[in-house]
């Protein structure tokens, strides 16, 4: 964790240093200017740890306010940084081309100035369409032809939640249109596969009684993601149950005419809070002929374990959330958004995720809620 930390505030910290130069030549601030927005730079560097010390002492109002604040900076600073190395990609390019044809190219420069007017104008319009993109809620469906529905079951609907965040950002207003959405689909079985609550759920009133509105025909299950070790696993764990989900961790469950196997995030291995288990083992003694669904956060593949299961859904990766980090997520998880076939018959579907994490804002990655209709071949 402390390498996390330590990783972030670089990163961060350094993209900060980057608008900073960017800001003060093309504004050309004096000593005084440069000084307030070296303050405020930093200010936002450290305001997501900030964020999680005054929620933590109970000042729920100021860590709220603060958190949008911080947040949708994070986004602008974000959209601001890509578009400003743009700039300095044809910049370059320009200067190469003169350099080629011996020739003077300052007349085809764009000035410092209006690069900058442009790339703040562009990352602000990203973020306000982006802010309207989170709370489009898409249903996607998945429909599958099984022969391992037990006996008098022709259809079956699962409707898969992932990575909603519920905290100081997402709260009732947002999980309505979610929750929504999830009744809608009239499901048999309502699964959440990780992150349900983000890092601060001090204050989640109303909430799980949201959820216990929803009764689905065979029950409500839900695994641990990273986010519910970083809240705090007690925490985490009785706002669950509280919301009346069934907890799988590292356990397998039949659930009416299917199979739910359960594990959990392997951050609660790297904390060392949980102890490893091989996935493999949970379907020992599972029927063969049952369709079996891996409930698993991050959308890894336990090549050990292909063939044991008919469909594993996940999460955890948003589609990047706001592209084009969406890359640079891609290179963590390959398979990043969407179905894939995977080998020995068994089916990966990976969830864009309902919330968000950090801006509550979206670019090319809107929100899902997963239909699985499972029917009878």
């Amino acid at each position: 964790m402390i390498l996390f930390f330590i990783s972030f505030v670089a990163i961060y910290g350094s993209v900060h240093v980057y608008a900073f130069f960017r800001a003060r030549s093309a504004l050309g601030l004096g000593p005084g200017g440069g000084l307030v927005l070296a303050v405020f730079m930093l200010a936002m560097t450290l305001a997501p740890v900030l964020i999680r010390a005054v929620e933590r002492y109970g000042f729920e109002l100021t860590a709220r306010v603060l958190a949008y604040l911080a947040y949708f900076w994070m986004a602008v600073l974000f959209f601001y940084f890509g578009a400003s190395l743009l700039f300095d990609l044809l910049g370059l390019i320009t200067r190469l081309i003169g350099w080629i044809v011996s020739s003077g190219v300052s007349s085809w420069l764009i000035p410092g100035k209006t690069s900058f007017l442009i790339s703040i104008g562009l990352s602000l319009f990203l973020c306000i369409y982006g802010y309207f993109e989170a709370r489009d809620i898409r249903t996607e469906r998945l429909v599958l032809e099984t022969s391992k529905l037990s006996a008098g079951t022709d259809r079956l609907t699962i409707v898969q939640l992932s990575d909603v965040h519920l905290g100081l950002i997402n709260r009732c207003e947002r999980l309505a249109p979610m929750l929504a959405a999830v009744k809608a689909a009239h499901p048999d079985i309502l699964v959440v596969t990780g992150d349900l609550v983000d890092a601060q759920i001090n204050h989640l009133t109303g909430l799980a009684e949201m959820f216990r509105a929803i009764t689905p025909t065979y029950g409500k299950f839900a695994i641990m993601g990273n986010h519910e070790y970083y809240a705090g696993t007690e925490k985490a764990l009785a706002f669950i149950r509280d919301a009346g989900f069934t907890l799988l961790r590292n356990e397998a469950i039949a659930s009416g005419p299917i199979t739910l196997v359960g594990v959990d995030d392997r951050t609660g291995v790297q904390l060392k809070l949980r102890t490893a288990v091989p996935e493999q083992t949970l379907f020992t003694g599972l029927a063969r002929d049952t369709f079996t669904i891996l409930l698993k956060h991050q959308p890894y593949i336990n090549e050990a374990s292909l063939g044991l299961f008919d469909l594993q859904l996940s999460g955890h990766t948003h589609k990047g959330q706001l592209f084009p980090f969406t890359w640079l997520t891609l290179l963590s998880y390959p398979l990043n958004a969407g179905r894939y076939d995977l080998d020995r018959g068994s089916i990966l579907y990976v969830n864009r995720g309902a919330g968000t994490w950090g801006p509550p804002i979206r670019f090319l990655a809107p929100p899902e809620i997963m239909v699985i209709e499972l029917v009878r071949k």
